[in-house]
């Protein structure tokens, strides 16, 4: 009997230990990308991740390997955020939140630089911290909005900008690279980056698949329009994508149990009280319909928390895919696994994904068809 009781456990505890194997990954698609950096102290991650997937798109389109100017377009991003602030006497979003269509809104009006040209980095720092900045032009823009002078001069757009210039540092018309001088706009000229090339693709029943809506997020303060296709389609995009030699802009959702950017994981265990155990080991996952999606979107469990930039995908040993996913919060290994790297499950993309970002000719023609493209 006792040899018995012995069997069984023996056999409970290696079944156990089989169900919780721990991953294991190898790489299947790796495409180009420049190396993880930090957006520091800041909520620039719609610039970071934005400014990573032109970096790829450079490469793609150019062969070069160029370092670009996070701060640049943040910095001509602040001046819109604040007239549509003040404009809407404080009832809309101003932060330091955006999305990926506000980068290119920038490079139409304004170009790209190099970091070398601007780095927003003053007096020495070598550190992004904008929490002071932010509280400074949230302050300054609440009283224009309460207009204890009775009347808004219209130079407040000027102080506005010079607190920028302190913060940041000020805007530049023209720089050299490699020993040529350039604009901003003829330096995004010279690496084929063109803003029209680029779509913003989502999944949400609130509207007709296959038509372009505004998407009501807080941070879409620029009302940026969103192709709507189903789930499945949008996985299939990505898929598409990356398969074909393009890396894809991700906007989700990380504020969940089940990311770990110190894991390197993101997962939605098919049960929940596997949500931690399942940063370490594989566990089955749910299996997320497209009601199910809008669901958790509609009760504010999915949220547009930050943008990062998928380069292509990797297999566990059981062969589940996940998607290699590019975060901009550095590679401290106390911080970050995956050398800053996060390792996302397709349920995770299926259920998290607020909207993607590609260029247009990552799109299949079924899909281009579809959207009119």
């Amino acid at each position: 009997m006792k040899k018995l009781i012995f069997y069984f456990t023996f056999l409970f505890i290696s079944v156990s230990l089989t169900a919780q194997e721990q991953y294991k990954f190898t790489d299947d698609i790796d495409l180009d990308a420049t190396p993880v950096i930090s957006q520091g102290n800041t909520g620039t991650c719609w610039s970071f991740s934005t400014s990573s997937f032109l970096e790829s798109e450079i490469i793609r389109l150019t062969g070069k390997r160029i370092d670009i100017s996070e701060m640049y377009n943040v910095r001509n991003t602040y001046p819109k955020k604040a007239y549509n602030y003040v404009m809407r006497q404080g009832k809309a979003q101003f932060g330091e939140g955006g999305l990926a269509h506000d980068v290119f809104n920038s490079i139409r009006e304004f170009g790209l630089v190099p970091i070398d040209a601007y780095s927003g980095l003053m007096n020495g720092s070598t550190h992004h911290n904008h929490a002071e900045m932010v509280a400074v032009l949230t302050s300054m823009l609440d009283t224009y909005i309460k207009n204890p002078g009775r009347k808004l001069d219209s130079k407040w757009q000027e102080a506005f900008d010079s607190v920028l210039d302190v913060y940041l540092g000020k805007n530049i018309t023209e720089f050299t690279f490699e020993g040529k001088k350039y604009t901003p706009l003829q330096f995004a000229e010279m690496l084929k980056i063109n803003p029209d090339n680029y779509v913003s693709i989502t999944s949400f029943t609130q509207a007709p698949f296959y038509s372009s809506f505004i998407l009501n997020i807080p941070d879409n303060f620029s009302n940026g329009s969103f192709y709507n296709v189903p789930i499945n389609e949008l996985v299939e995009i990505i898929d598409h994508a990356l398969e074909n030699g393009f890396t894809v802009e991700i906007d989700c959702d990380v504020s969940e149990k089940t990311f770990s950017s110190k894991d390197g994981i993101a997962v939605v265990p098919s049960n929940s009280l596997n949500n931690l155990k399942a940063l370490h080991s594989i566990y089955p996952e749910m299996k997320v319909t497209q009601e199910f999606r809008q669901q958790e979107f509609e009760n504010f469990d999915t949220t547009d928390d930050h943008l990062m930039h998928i380069t292509g995908t990797v297999k566990d040993q059981k062969g589940n895919k996940y998607y290699k996913v590019k975060n901009s919060w550095g590679t401290d290994p106390n911080r970050t696994n995956f050398d800053g790297y996060v390792y996302f499950s397709e349920a995770y993309v299926r259920l998290k994904t607020i909207s993607i970002t590609l260029h247009k000719d990552g799109l299949s023609n079924g899909e281009a068809k579809k959207l009119k493209l």
